[in-house]
């Protein structure tokens, strides 16, 4: 049996996707906007003539950006402390939240409340910054990874998930003789995938965008992040414009594609949100289940 949908019924349809396909515009115009910039004459791009179709297309901006001073070390730094980071937090985050949905683990409520009071109350950056210096990690990579390794809500988000999974399989393998490292290992992280994922690209954001941790915790020029190094160029614009002019590696470029203050904007930007614009819609499917089934219980 077919559904004949009425004249009103498809008069509505239009509209909406009309209004659906002009929101989505509304979102994707911006970063369009910005990587046509960065492909433009750089001259045009300075007076705001770019708006919606490239002109004078190059990629000078990019080869001149990666030219600079340090960045690839701290391009390095990003990529390994965002990689490692997430790692150890979704492996950390989600043993602890699977250890709290076992009622033999000794005073688990007690434990859990304390976990989630965490998420409300915080000392304070004074007695964080202590308690970094006296664990030994200021001025060292791990800065940069141990702090965020347990995150609360990356706790409750799996220990709700986990408890939607049924009981039964995991008693049948502990029936077969599988501890609960096995059962972790085996049983439970191939089951949790969405609300790993979600936990991941949570993680990964907040490392790639990170560069605060770098300002307080790290003074040592190998230990700066890709953020903290564009954020400080964003800062020096017009001392960044004079030092590509004066650089020799620089000197046989087309005068006319000089580089400029809003064309660096332009590039910084783009180089800092691709990564996570190119990661996202592979974790995409397992994002939206992942945090939906995470966060309601039932």
């Amino acid at each position: 049996m077919t559904y004949q949908k009425s004249r009103t019924d498809k008069i509505v349809d239009v509209v909406l996707y009309i209004i659906y396909a002009l929101f989505a515009l509304v979102c994707i115009f911006p970063f369009y906007y910005v990587i046509i910039n960065t492909v433009s004459d750089n001259t045009l791009v300075d007076r705001g003539r770019i708006l919606f179709l490239p002109e004078g297309l190059h990629i000078r901006n990019y080869l001149q950006i990666f030219k600079l001073p340090g960045i690839y070390n701290a391009t390095f730094i990003s990529v390994a402390r965002t990689v490692l980071g997430t790692f150890l937090t979704v492996l950390s985050s989600s043993f602890l939240g699977y250890a709290m949905t076992k009622n033999e683990l000794w005073m688990r409520r007690f434990w859990y409340r304390f976990i989630i009071v965490t998420m409300y109350f915080g000392a304070g950056l004074i007695p964080y910054f202590m308690t970094i210096r006296t664990l030994g990690l200021m001025n060292s990579f791990w800065v940069y990874v141990i702090p965020g390794m347990v995150g609360p809500f990356n706790v409750v988000l799996v220990k709700t998930y986990i408890e939607s999974i049924p009981t039964s399989l995991e008693e049948s393998a502990e029936i077969d003789g599988a501890g609960y490292l096995k059962r972790y290992f085996h049983l439970i992280l191939p089951l949790a995938k969405p609300i790993l994922a979600t936990v991941a690209i949570f993680t990964a954001v907040g490392h790639w965008n990170a560069f605060m941790d770098t300002v307080i915790y790290a003074n040592r020029p190998n230990l700066y992040s890709l953020q903290f190094i564009l954020n400080r160029y964003l800062n020096e614009l017009q001392a960044l414009t004079e030092l590509i002019k004066r650089s020799p590696e620089l000197a046989g470029e087309i005068v006319g594609q000089t580089l400029t203050p809003r064309a660096i904007r332009f590039t910084v930007t783009v180089v800092v949100v691709a990564p996570i614009l190119f990661v996202y819609p592979f974790f995409q499917r397992f994002f939206v289940k992942g945090i939906m089934i995470g966060a309601v219980k039932g």
